[in-house]
């Protein structure tokens, strides 16, 4: 089986550098597809209480026959449980949905930075970390002012920042902010909700090296040293989305696809974002 390559994080743990996304995957089918996921080789999945789908996650990874210590495995803080003694609820709701005693990583879904006090909720997370009951802690979503107020009112910096990196939005001066604090940068929507793969640029490299738009822009993501996690509920393209480690991309061909930056969202601005559901 392929070994995914690890990334050492700012604590010491190791996080495997490929995931299985699980955004946008109905609970009626996040069951089958995070077990075809397991079963083409991913030993990471990415969840959150927001996406409704944890439970699902938690049987897949029961039922797949693989050692729970085997499986690295995230969650994220729902926008409406900010406060501390919600944050900390919160986070017993989402053992108890996965069905386990320990999480690999807790993330604070969304700054929210006209709703609440990001600060006192980060650290309510470092509650949770110092439970034992979840072995790292990080954010998503976090812009760098937002991130600058943890490291000046917080002991403890996150291991990641989870944002929106794609080749129309390429993040580069956040990325390397995180970089610099020792934040390891994790992509969501890293095929742009699939914008990028009629992109002639991706495509040209790709029929160049037989591979598809999908594989070039994911191993973009690897080389570029970030965490990715595609998401599909086709076992064929489950499989596909794994296939990234028999070939590689030239320099020119990671500057030709960063230089599509367009600064494109597909998802909301933090600084904006104020969602509570």
């Amino acid at each position: 089986m392929t070994t995914v390559p690890t990334l050492t994080l700012n604590n010491g743990t190791s996080i495997p550098q490929l995931g299985f996304g699980t955004f946008q995957i109905t609970p009626e089918t996040t069951k089958a597809a995070t077990l075809a996921a397991l079963e083409a080789g991913y030993r990471h999945i990415d969840t959150a209480e927001m996406y409704g789908n944890e439970k699902e996650v938690g049987e897949a990874i029961a039922a797949s026959g693989i050692a729970r210590a085997d499986i690295y495995v995230t969650s994220k803080l729902n926008n409406g449980f900010h406060d501390r003694a919600d944050a900390l609820a919160a986070f017993d709701r989402t053992l108890e949905a996965l069905g386990f005693d320990y999480l690999d990583l807790f993330l604070i879904h969304w700054p929210l930075p006209a709703v609440g006090d990001y600060v006192a909720t980060w650290k309510a997370m470092e509650e949770m970390q110092s439970s034992g009951r979840v072995r790292t802690i990080g954010v998503s979503n976090f812009q760098q002012a937002h991130l600058q107020r943890l490291f000046d009112e917080t002991d403890t910096v996150p291991a990641v920042n989870q944002i929106e990196v794609h080749p129309y939005l390429t993040q580069d001066s956040l990325r390397t902010f995180n970089t610099e604090h020792g934040i390891a940068t994790e992509a969501w929507s890293p095929l742009a909700q699939g914008a990028v793969l009629s992109d002639p640029v991706i495509i040209g490299i790709a029929d160049r090296l037989g591979k598809t738009a999908a594989q070039v822009t994911l191993r973009w993501h690897l080389q570029r040293g970030d965490i990715v996690f595609p998401k599909s509920v086709t076992r064929s393209r489950v499989e596909e989305n794994f296939a990234l480690f028999d070939f590689s991309l030239t320099e020119a061909d990671i500057a030709a696809i960063t230089a599509l930056n367009r600064d494109e969202r597909t998802g909301p601005n933090p600084d904006e974002f104020n969602y509570i559901p």
